[in-house]
């Protein structure tokens, strides 16, 4: 007879080790989700779309206001910029001051020594990367090929130069140029208005620049000043620099442009030029 039914006790199954684990791992499960709280709602596709569009317009505004890629096309700037190389340039620098910006935004006058990237006043739509060498008030010229600024004459590592001689190019202003030296007609006649004692003088709101490879560079010694207002702002680092003939820019059929990319798809891990990525721009 069963002890349990004789004294009227009822009796109570057993729990086996299955239903203490599944005990355990409810209990853990519970504890969990009060750590964590409420479950977050789904986003929905409305606010997914408002997000993308948030991005979609941030980058548009620092694109448009505050950064600029830009890709270098000649030689003119060599050892300091190569052709290929990739730049994003800063467009907040060096703009004209606002009353309700001044103190939030990092303004600066522009330095002798700076590379900057401005509107060519020669050409029409095209962007050109030099390097300051006279800003408002200073006098300056070149004697058989280095240059001397308000008398001193300028320390310029960053300067590549060949043997070759040149008259107008390596003493300017002093040696009357030549017709076939490629002066603007605007700066042949221009030009003798600002030279004062054998020296150029530059103007208020204008800047005298000049290419790195000092005798590869179409600059101001053949289109006069860069005007303030032509200013676009200043080269800040090296994105991405990949090797391209130096005519690529002049390229433009569909065909020739086509190839090109084909040329980047394929040679992309061997033509790019690694060591130049992130480089800062001085």
């Amino acid at each position: 007879m069963n002890p349990s039914t004789e004294t009227g006790t009822p009796s109570r199954p057993r729990k086996g080790k299955k239903d203490h684990q599944r005990s355990a791992a409810s209990a853990a499960e519970t504890a969990s989700k009060l750590e964590k709280g409420p479950e977050k709602p789904k986003e929905t596709t409305m606010e997914f779309i408002s997000s993308m569009a948030a991005v979609l317009v941030s980058g548009l505004f620092i694109i448009t206001f505050i950064m600029q890629a830009f890709e270098i096309p000649s030689r003119s700037m060599e050892q300091t910029l190569l052709v290929g190389d990739h730049l994003f340039v800063d467009r907040v620098r060096f703009a004209p001051e606002t009353k309700w910006s001044k103190a939030l935004l990092p303004y600066r006058p522009i330095h002798r020594g700076d590379v900057i990237v401005f509107l060519s006043p020669a050409q029409a739509g095209l962007y050109l990367v030099k390097r300051v060498r006279g800003v408002p008030g200073d006098r300056l010229h070149l004697q058989d090929g280095r240059l001397y600024v308000n008398g001193q004459l300028q320390d310029e590592p960053f300067v590549q130069r060949d043997s070759t001689q040149v008259a107008y190019r390596d003493n300017f202003p002093a040696v009357p140029a030549t017709e076939g030296e490629g002066l603007t007609f605007d700066w042949r006649l221009s030009m003798s208005s600002h030279v004062q004692d054998g020296e150029l003088v530059v103007p208020p709101d204008s800047y005298f620049a000049m290419g790195d490879n000092r005798n590869n560079s179409y600059d101001s010694r053949y289109w006069g000043f860069v005007p303030r207002e032509n200013l676009i702002g200043r080269p800040l680092f090296i994105y991405w620099s990949f090797e391209t003939p130096e005519d690529q820019y002049e390229k433009k059929g569909m065909g020739e442009r086509l190839a090109f990319i084909g040329n980047v798809i394929i040679h992309f891990f061997d033509e790019t030029r690694w060591r130049r990525t992130f480089k800062m721009v001085r």
